[in-house]
């Protein structure tokens, strides 16, 4: 299984960012994917997260900012992320665990065997 990361870049606060995360290699039908960040010095942190039924889960800091949606038939993540805020500089990873885990589980990163390389976010203010 890849899972391959895009989207990332520079932008000013108050701008907008959309992260694609095109999956590979696997034919489980349900799947949960996530978008997980991590910045400089801090620990890795759940953005938002879907289950293949569309349920989905947001961290706090992000509800109302960023919207996570999937492409089925694409085999595609998204992370919408409008309002950006410097504080949203990171890099971005996206995640997929095999099973329904958000809605139950929430955003743990350690329910999940298989992640991307990363895109870099970097919101200037």
């Amino acid at each position: 299984v890849q899972l391959v990361e895009s989207g990332g870049g520079p932008v000013q606060a108050g701008g907008s960012l959309r992260l694609s995360c095109v999956a590979s290699g696997y034919t489980y039908k349900t799947t949960c994917m996530a978008w997980f960040r991590q910045a400089p010095g801090k620990e890795r942190e759940g953005v938002a997260g879907i289950d293949s039924d569309g349920s989905t889960r947001y961290a706090d800091s992000v509800k109302g900012r960023f919207t996570i949606s999937r492409d089925h038939a694409k085999d595609t993540l998204y992370l919408q992320m409008d309002s950006l805020e410097p504080e949203d500089t990171a890099m971005y990873y996206c995640a997929l665990a095999f099973g329904d885990l958000i809605a139950p589980y929430g955003l743990n990163p350690g329910l999940f065997a298989l992640w991307g390389s990363g895109t870099q976010v970097n919101v200037s203010s």
